[in-house]
């Protein structure tokens, strides 16, 4: 009886030896990826500014609209006393005004603010920075424009001359050019309104041959001006 009570002991502790240290195994935690939520960006505005537009009348009985804040600026348009228009600038001193060009549409020139009536604060209106002006026009000519001499009559000589045409007060300056490869230098002249300035230079042929010359303009714009003329002599 006592061996059958003690091999039953025997069992047992080799019954539960087996299954020491083991333990219930744990559920396994699947991560879970968590996406931040997306921002919606809210929407910004860009303040734009409404232009300042005022009504001016004309008073005098007809005045020049010109193409810069002053009369030393070209007229471009007349307009008629009692005509209203808008102004959309002005020069920084308020004494010209910038005002849409009824002989040009969709242009703009400028008018005293002596000569108009002014419906409304002149002062709240941008200021306009005068424009650079221009040459609008050159006439060259050569003077003779023809030589037939002997051919033991040389040098020859040859007169050019230009008439520039500018829109405003500039600073004009040039070069001459002519065919046999001669250059002048640069010429200066401070324009000091509107208005036609002659240019005059003069040249010594001493062969004969078909010439040109050239004006150059250099500023305020670039502008060329060519005329020809004929040298012949007989021996």
């Amino acid at each position: 009886m006592n061996r059958l009570t003690l091999l039953a002991g025997l069992i047992l502790v080799l019954v539960t030896g087996c299954n020491f240290g083991a333990s219930t195994p744990q559920p396994t935690l699947e991560p879970v990826s968590t996406t931040p939520p997306t921002l919606t960006p809210i929407p910004t505005f860009t303040f734009t500014p409404t232009p300042v537009v005022i009504s001016i009348q004309v008073t005098a009985e007809l005045i020049n609209c010109r193409s810069g804040p002053g009369t030393i600026f070209d007229a471009v348009t007349e307009i008629a006393q009692g005509r209203n228009l808008r102004a959309t600038g002005r020069n920084d001193s308020t004494t010209w005004l910038y005002v849409n060009d009824p002989g040009n549409p969709g242009g703009f020139c400028w008018v005293s603010a002596d000569v108009t009536q002014v419906n409304g604060e002149a002062n709240l209106l941008p200021i306009i920075q005068p424009p650079i002006a221009m040459v609008t026009n050159v006439d060259l000519r050569v003077e003779p424009n023809r030589i037939d001499v002997n051919c033991s009559q040389f040098p020859q000589t040859v007169f050019f001359e230009a008439l520039v045409t500018t829109n405003g007060p500039t600073l004009l300056t040039w070069k001459w050019e002519i065919s046999n490869g001669a250059v002048s230098d640069v010429g200066t002249l401070i324009i000091e309104s509107a208005g036609t300035q002659a240019i005059n230079e003069y040249y010594q042929i001493n062969s004969a041959n078909d010439y040109w010359v050239k004006l150059n303009v250099l500023t305020p714009n670039e502008v060329i001006e060519q005329a020809t003329f004929r040298v012949s002599c007989t021996p």
